[in-house]
């Protein structure tokens, strides 16, 4: 984990769009799915609920 994370992890809080998000942080959203994807590999806990139309987060994602 490193702060890069956590800033994409903030974006999508702001958000509630992967896109949008993306966008705020200056990267492509495949990037930014990417490394939400390893952060909660590495953390072993899903931290967001993905529909098609919006970011909700779990439990976990929002403590």
């Amino acid at each position: 984990m490193n702060i890069r994370d956590l800033e994409y992890l903030v974006a999508l809080a702001e958000h509630r769009h992967f896109r949008r998000a993306a966008d705020s942080c200056h990267v492509s959203q495949p990037t930014l799915s990417g490394q939400i994807r390893k952060l909660e590999d590495e953390l072993g806990v899903m931290l967001l609920e993905r529909t098609s139309r919006k970011v909700l987060f779990t439990q976990a994602g929002m403590l």
